[in-house]
């Protein structure tokens, strides 16, 4: 499994890779292999405004449908409209090419709440993750 070093995560399984005042958030490596091979993802509109926490949109897999959640507050500022088309590029690639929105941060503190990828490994391991 890979967790990079450079990004933030939630205990809901979604990251933040922080540029300047933006934000790439998408679903870990690991949140990809429960789900199982990604069919569908629905995402905000740009423009959007989210606060930490709240419901950004949903994804459905061959297993099931889950909600996704923002791990950071802010505007979304851009959306990864080729998982309209390929939503498997979130099982092939979750940090490059399946990101799914940039948000322009409000608040850069709370990138600081988040675990770094050695404490979401090992939260992921306490939930009996592999």
């Amino acid at each position: 499994m890979t967790t990079p070093e450079d990004s933030r995560y939630a205990k809901s399984h979604e990251y933040v890779h922080v540029e300047g005042d933006v934000g790439t958030i998408g679903i870990t490596d690991y949140a990809q292999k429960e789900l199982g091979d990604v069919v569908f993802v629905e995402l905000p509109t740009v423009g959007t405004q989210l606060d930490a926490a709240d419901e950004l949109g949903s994804i459905e897999s061959v297993k099931a449908v889950s909600e996704l959640f923002s791990p950071i507050s802010g505007e979304v500022v851009e959306v990864n409209e080729r998982l309209r088309e390929k939503p498997e590029l979130i099982n092939t690639d979750p940090y490059g090419d399946g990101w799914m929105v940039r948000i322009k941060l409000s608040d850069s503190t709370e990138v600081d709440e988040l675990m770094n990828a050695e404490e979401y490994e090992e939260y992921i391991e306490a939930e009996g993750g592999h």
